[in-house]
This record gives C-alpha cells, structure tokens and sequence, in this order.
C-alpha cells in the first residue's frame, strides 16, 4: 500500500500519465464510491504542473500536502517528483511493471491510463519505487554511461570479427584482442578498398571506446571520493572480484541496502529469485525471474566471472616464498596502492562468505541465488588469511592477485 506523507487522509488523488510534450491529469475524490475523472491536458514542465496542482487546491479549497499524486516511473524521470516535494505536495513514482491490469482489457488512452491511476492509487493498490537523491542519481547515470560505453565496445568487436569472418580470415592465436591480436589486425592486407575502410574505421572505434571506458573509470574513482555512500562501496570491495567500478554500479542501484529487512528482498529486487508454475498436484519451479533492476545484478555477475586463481605453478612459488622478481614488484606495487583494511566487522560477513564456498569446486555452486565469493586480508598480516571463528575452515585457498586483495 502506498502510504503518503500527510497527517490526514489525501482529500484528492490525482493520477499522471506523463509523457515528453503532454501530461494527462485524472482526479479520484476519496472513499470507495467517489467519482474518477478526467481533468485536463498540461505541457510536461514545471511551471505548467505546478499551475495545474495549485488550481485544483484553490478550487477544492484544500491545502497543497492534502492533495497526493502519482505518476509511472519511466524515461521523464524523477524530476517531477522532486518538484512537487518542493512545493509540498506528496508524490509518488509508481513501478509500472507491478500496476494491476486485466488480461482482456484491450483498449489504452491516455485518458484512462490517467483515471486508472488515480483510482489504484485511492485504493492503495500501487507499489511505489524509491526517489534517489540528486547526487545518488548523477552518480548512477554516470555508472550507467559506463556499462552503454562498455555495451558499444562489446557490438564494435563483434562487427569487426565478424568481417573478418565473411572475408575467411582466421586467426592463428586462441585470444582475441590480446597485444598478438592487435598486431594481427595491423598487419593485414585485404584486397578491396572498401573492405580496408571498414576495418580502419572498426579498429578507431574500438580504440576510441577503450579509451572513453578508461576516462569514465577515472572520473567515478575521482568523484567516489567525495560520495556519502563511499563507507558503502569500501565495504562492498572486501567481497571477492569486486572492484570499485563494479561496487560502485552496484551501490548505486541498490540506494540504501537497510530498506531490505531480509536477503530475500535484495534477490527479489535484483530478479534473481526462482520462478514457479504449479497447478493441482503439479510443482515445477523455473530458472530465475529477472524480473527486477538487471544492472546490479550483471555487475555482480560479472565480479563472479573475474574470480580466477592463480596458475598451480605461480601459486605454489609464492606459498613457498619463491616469487619471481616481476612478481615481488607487482606484489609492493599493489601494497603501496592498497588503502586501510576495513574495519573487522565488515570484514568478517566477507571471510564468512568466502570460507563457505571452500568446497564449491567439488560440490558446485549453490543453487539459492547468486553466490558472490569473497577473500579479505588480515588488517595485521597482509599476505595471512584467517578465519573470522574457530568453526571457519581455516584452508587457504589460492585466488587471482587481483580479485582477492582489497584495489
């Protein structure tokens, strides 16, 4: 039920349906049997909304926070939400995906869309989305402009592979886009002109979009620094294969993680909780949902992928001390660039995450959700792992120099 920020019930519900040029205005009166109508049209900006709010007050004869708005979440924005909390007239963002509707109405306007909300919202049948603040979402846009950079990179190496394949080419190597690769590329000489041009203009692109990933990826480290979810994004980092890029999308999805008051939330949340088709006597649950905000949950996704462990040989070299030079280097380097290890009690949720996945490898991975390892060092001992209790295996497990230590 959407609960509204006023001391008394709304004398009036009014229902949005916003779009870029033109808003639609219904109007519920309250109780069960009160009359829903069709208002008027309005341009979508703010002087034209808050006119249109502030004469149906006067007219009523009724205060501006008794009024209670809605309107669906969608491509406009939380801008007039805002707007109205600043004129003091509670308003609500409204998941679309979660509006009640009937299979066998067929018929959508405006006009109705605007009466429907306003009647779901009377009735207290809508669920409301949170309203980031203005910095929360900044934050978030640019964390997004990162994954479309990333996206755009990701389309541009398939067309210029997939040229490569039409033309018959083939490369020798097993890794593409290494420094091998690359000189590959270079190197080619392809009969037409056009076909030459094609492959120029691939290969700027990507060069391009590398280096628009790398700048976006200074500026969120730079502009974290001054974030107050920082504490938030520091403790996330202590999870195994979470980065800073990767915990700040994250963070800035997910907004204030204390809103969920069980696990089962979060999951719901991030659409990565089974689905389920029973009938009768029949029980058949499906993969999971992905109904839910979809980037967190492929950051986290991606954390999971970049876990590797280290080569047996390279391991066994630094357990008995006998790393190589280039190694040692790496190691101080990383020492040096590695801030102040968090506080134990954030890193003990982490070790306790990592330490139950120790036989992951021989009894696979847990089937409950997503399942993020994690490996945080010992604030005393840099290079000793230890086991938050005495209950905790205390095996060593051998990760990826990069994906276990704290960036």
């Amino acid at each position: 039920m959407v609960k509204t920020n006023a001391d008394t019930a709304p004398a009036l519900y009014l229902g949005l349906d916003v779009h870029k040029e033109q808003t639609t205005v219904a109007i519920a009166d309250p109780g069960s049997d009160g009359e829903v109508r069709h208002h008027g049209s309005v341009a979508t900006t703010h002087v034209a909304l808050e006119r249109v709010v502030r004469r149906i007050a006067k007219a009523r004869k009724v205060p501006l926070d008794a009024l209670q708005v809605c309107y669906e979440a969608g491509g406009c924005g939380m801008w007039i939400a805002r707007h109205f909390e600043k004129i003091g007239v509670p308003c609500t963002v409204i998941a679309p995906s979660l509006i009640p509707s009937q299979s066998g109405d067929k018929v959508k306007t405006d006009k109705k869309d605007a009466r429907k909300l306003a009647r779901l919202l009377r009735a207290g049948e809508l669920t409301a989305v949170r309203v980031p603040d203005e910095t929360d979402e900044a934050i978030r846009d640019l964390c997004r402009a990162r994954v479309d950079a990333h996206d755009d990179l990701r389309r541009a190496r398939t067309r210029v592979l997939a040229l490569l394949r039409r033309l018959g080419i083939h490369y020798p190597g097993k890794t593409h886009w290494t420094g091998m690769h690359w000189r590959f590329l270079r190197n080619l000489k392809l009969e037409f002109p056009a076909h030459r041009v094609i492959l120029e203009e691939g290969l700027l692109q990507i060069e391009q979009l590398l280096e628009r990933i790398e700048r976006l990826d200074t500026h969120m480290e730079l502009l974290c620094e001054s974030w107050a979810n920082k504490p938030v994004v520091d403790a996330l980092m202590t999870f195994r294969g979470f980065k800073i890029v990767a915990a700040m999308m994250v963070v800035s999805e997910i907004g204030d993680f204390v809103r969920f008051t069980h696990p089962r939330q979060l999951m719901s949340y991030l659409g990565l909780t089974p689905g389920e088709y029973s009938t009768g006597g029949k029980q058949n649950q499906t993969g999971i949902t992905k109904c839910g905000n979809a980037h967190p949950a492929a950051a986290g996704l991606d954390s999971h992928r970049m876990r590797h462990p280290l080569p047996r040989a390279a391991a066994r070299q630094l357990r008995h001390g006998r790393a190589t030079e280039r190694q040692a280097a790496m190691d101080q380097r990383d020492r040096l660039a590695r801030p102040e290890p968090p506080p134990r009690p954030v890193q003990d949720p982490a070790w306790k995450a990592h330490a139950s996945q120790q036989g992951e490898g021989r009894r696979g991975p847990r089937a409950d959700g997503l399942h993020l390892g994690v490996g945080t060092e010992d604030p005393d001992q840099h290079h000793t792992m230890k086991p938050s209790s005495p209950s905790a295996p205390t095996r060593r497990t051998s990760t990826h120099r990069e994906s276990h230590r704290l960036p």
